[in-house]
């Protein structure tokens, strides 16, 4: 390469590293949760609501000796969560933002159930994925600052705060930047009685018409491929279908959100399918020869993923109806 290849190289390098990075937005439609609210100056970049989840928060420093099992250190909590992810504004510590929603808290009823602040807060790793959820965070960990915080509601249920911050500069010239996982959860029961059971003349309606029915009365628990008892009702109407139908041979397929990895997802849903299967031949007497398990994990949703109502109705069982043999 000639000198003067190199020396253009060099300025082109520069140029690359001091290029100015582009500006972080707020998120369109995001709004700040009405018990909390924000710091000055700062930006939503990541909001997420769920009506119902199972979580848990840190509530004191997580030991070394129990870095895989981060729970044991948290509070497991179950109803209405709020995550959202705040950045600035600039030349804040996450020391300041911390301490200043704690302080804004306090002042609306809320007590602090625990607070800490880099070592302090125990394993590293361990306690920052329990403190930020599934909010995504720059990972350094030598500024973490937390705080969880609780509102005691006895007829409404109470309501927990927790707030995980860090600092980041993108360059050394580039001003310190704090980043916020502000988590609310507020507890309530699951909302039950949710599910439409689909009966068999209704299988037969449905899978006449479209060829297949969506089916959401067969329940298994998280990562889980053992069928609920509640999902018996469903089970049944199903085999009374093949039954009066002794021609018909089904696909029984699996469905999942796109949560965790592809490969993983696809044979969990594969094996909810075989394990419907299995039920029905040995629960029911149907013929194992008319049904087929087929799992396709997050392949063929039906409605986003990018919020719980959608990944919910993602999360199905299929009968699918296979042409008679010529």
């Amino acid at each position: 390469m000639r000198h003067s290849q190199r020396i253009a190289l060099f300025f082109a390098s520069l140029f690359v590293v001091c290029a100015p990075a582009k500006a972080a937005k707020e998120i369109e439609g995001a709004s700040d949760h009405p018990l909390v609210g924000r710091y000055e100056g700062s930006i939503i970049t990541y909001q997420e609501v769920k009506g119902y989840e199972e979580t848990y928060m840190p509530r004191e420093a997580l030991p070394f000796d129990q870095r895989d099992n981060p729970q044991g250190s948290a509070v497991s909590l179950s109803g209405k969560l709020t995550s959202i992810k705040y950045q600035g504004p600039a030349d804040r510590s996450a020391l300041e933002v911390v301490r200043n929603y704690q302080q804004a808290l306090e002042a609306n009823g809320f007590s602090t159930v625990f607070f800490c602040r880099e070592e302090a807060c125990g394993y590293n790793s361990g306690f920052w994925e329990a403190a930020r959820g599934d909010i995504g965070l720059p990972s350094n960990w030598n500024t973490n600052t937390y705080a969880l915080m609780k509102l005691d509601r006895p007829t409404e249920g109470n309501v927990w705060v927790s707030v995980f911050a860090v600092e980041q500069r993108a360059y050394r010239d580039r001003p310190l930047t704090p980043h916020v996982a502000l988590r609310v959860l507020e507890e309530k029961p699951i909302e039950t009685g949710k599910i439409t059971l689909v009966k068999a003349d209704k299988l037969a309606e449905a899978i006449g018409v479209d060829g297949r029915v969506a089916l959401y009365g067969i329940e298994f628990d998280h990562d889980s491929d053992v069928v609920k008892p509640s999902s018996d009702a469903q089970i049944a109407e199903i085999a009374a279908y093949l039954k009066n139908n002794p021609s018909a041979n089904v696909l029984v397929v699996g469905h999942t959100d796109t949560t965790g990895a592809f490969d993983y997802n696809r044979g969990l849903s594969e094996r909810r399918a075989a394990a419907v299967v299995s039920n029905l031949t040995g629960g029911h007497g149907i013929a194992g020869d008319r049904l087929f398990a087929v799992g396709v994990g997050p392949a063929s949703p039906i409605a986003t993923n990018r919020t719980e109502e959608g990944r919910a109705r993602n999360r199905r069982v299929e009968v699918v109806e296979l042409p008679a043999a010529e």
